[in-house]
């Protein structure tokens, strides 16, 4: 199992100039972390140091225009994860989680999803219910209760975590509601399934009431919930637990039952909509679900911002969101890989251009990728049409003896940006450009500078990075992706 090499970069109050250490290197004026698509470099640390001179290449330099708060990283916390996790050894499962989440001797991951109730990844190779579940089965609200799977496998990962990172930020977002407020697709009848069917407006304010409980539930124990999703991909309604929930069915249940509920029980968790692809899966009417929403003033004031996956259409989708709602949040919430996409080589790119820099860049407050940990079989997952069984995690686990950890390339997104972009950092305004080279630049609440750069040359780049007093030279190794911390 690779340890993280702790490198810590703080600022010296006296100078405003940081100190960055790397145990046993010493000290240096930045910190560079760099992996390569031909994995000869995974997340390699390196000290850099200003130039006292004016050092060749072009150069990247700071402006006084700013743009988003940013908030974080990170990856689903799915009952398959925590099942994956709980089979490792305690010092090993510490050392991991360390490595993932702890802001100073690790990634500083900040950001994780949660199910509310079950998804296709909420098994534990044993338990009788196959992984469908919500958390209130059986009719009438008065049965509501957490399910003993997530008491059973979440709950003390998320302890672990906090142990680690006590700012971590949870967005919960369900599957389904629970099927007794369901009917069929015309709303003409029940609608007894876990796939498919569409919530009864009749079951408005018992749905929001779930909400509000399952929240309270986690806060009471310490783990705020910092937003949900009324429902994960609503136009889906084939996933192996499922519920559609068209653009005014979203509008309705959020300004009758949903936001009025928050307000009333005192909560201040964000609600985010949509939570899926850039093509509204072609269907007809959905298009710019969102929008649609917020064109009504009285779902709109309970609103924050709306979330999105990537299976479908493209992230210049975001550019219209942007643009027709600037007074709203935009966040990625899902994204996966497996056997039907993944090359390390392509993907490593790809998705730090497609899915951080691309969100990052049309004013994304943060992302959030699928499964934290599977393992080497892809589970476990549930046995169920519409469960992704060719799924890997961000990292995978090798079941035998459970201490073999192999990161994948979504670890390899994550820690990049985690590492530089710290909770809370704004995103600032650059001028210059390196041909194929992609850069953002955010300021981190204590002064430090985080750069997440892309080359997708087949050639290294050489280049400099500057907020106007000192000058940093970066170098780029060919298709790479790399995060500088420093201060100017």
């Amino acid at each position: 199992m690779m340890l993280w090499i702790a490198a810590a970069c703080l600022l010296c109050g006296c100078s405003g100039r940081p100190v960055c250490r790397i145990p046993g290197q010493g000290t240096f004026d930045a910190l560079q972390f760099t992996t390569t698509a031909d994995q000869s470099q995974l997340f390699v640390r390196q000290g850099l140091r200003f130039s006292k001179k004016q050092p060749a290449g072009p150069v990247i330099s700071l402006t006084d225009e700013t743009f988003q708060t940013v908030e974080g990283f990170g990856a689903a916390v799915t009952i398959s994860s925590c099942y994956n996790l709980l089979k490792m050894k305690q010092e090993d499962r510490t050392a991991f989680l360390t490595e993932m989440f702890a802001p100073d001797n690790g990634a500083g991951s900040s950001l994780i999803r949660l199910a509310i109730g079950g998804s296709d990844f909420s098994w534990d190779y044993e338990h009788p219910s196959g992984g469908r579940f919500t958390w209130c089965d059986e009719p009438g609200m008065e049965h509501f209760a957490p399910h003993e799977l997530d008491v059973k496998y979440v709950l003390p990962i998320l302890k672990e975590i906090y142990a680690i990172n006590p700012d971590v930020k949870i967005i919960g977002s369900p599957w389904t509601a629970p099927r007794w407020m369901k009917l069929d697709a015309g709303l003409k009848g029940p609608h007894n399934s876990w796939t498919g069917g569409r919530l009864n407006p009749a079951c408005y304010r018992d749905y929001a009431d779930y909400f509000v409980k399952w929240i309270s539930y986690f806060e009471s124990l310490g783990f705020p919930i910092y937003a949900i999703t009324p429902q994960n991909e609503p136009l889906n309604a084939g996933n192996s637990m499922s519920m559609l929930m068209y653009w005014d069915d979203c509008r309705d249940f959020i300004k009758q039952g949903l936001g009025p509920a928050f307000r009333e029980a005192g909560l201040d968790t964000k609600i985010l909509i949509f939570d899926h692809n850039y093509n509204y899966d072609q269907m007809e009417g959905q298009d710019g679900y969102p929008l649609k929403v917020y064109q009504d003033p009285a779902a709109a004031q309970y609103i924050a911002g709306s979330a999105w996956h990537n299976y479908g259409g493209r992230v210049s989708e975001l550019d219209r969101i942007a643009a027709e709602a600037p007074d709203k949040e935009i966040w990625f919430t899902e994204a996966s890989i497996g056997t039907w996409n993944y090359r390390f080589e392509r993907t490593l790119l790809w998705d730090f251009q497609d899915i951080f820099l691309g969100t990052l860049s049309r004013g994304g407050k943060g992302v959030v990728l699928w499964n934290l940990m599977l393992d080497e079989k892809r589970g476990p997952y549930t046995n169920f049409k519409g469960s992704c069984m060719t799924c890997y995690g961000a990292v995978n686990i090798v079941s035998d003896n459970y201490t073999q950890v192999d990161r994948y390339t979504h670890w390899y997104n994550i820690a990049h940006a985690s590492k530089a972009v710290r909770p809370g950092a704004v995103r600032v305004g650059t001028q210059g450009a390196v041909p194929d080279v992609e850069c953002l630049v955010f300021r981190n609440t204590d002064g430090s500078l985080g750069a997440l750069l892309l080359n997708k040359a087949e050639t290294p780049r050489d280049l400099v990075l500057t907020g106007g007093r000192r000058m940093l030279p970066v170098a780029l190794p060919a298709r790479s992706t790399v995060s500088v911390i420093w201060s100017d």
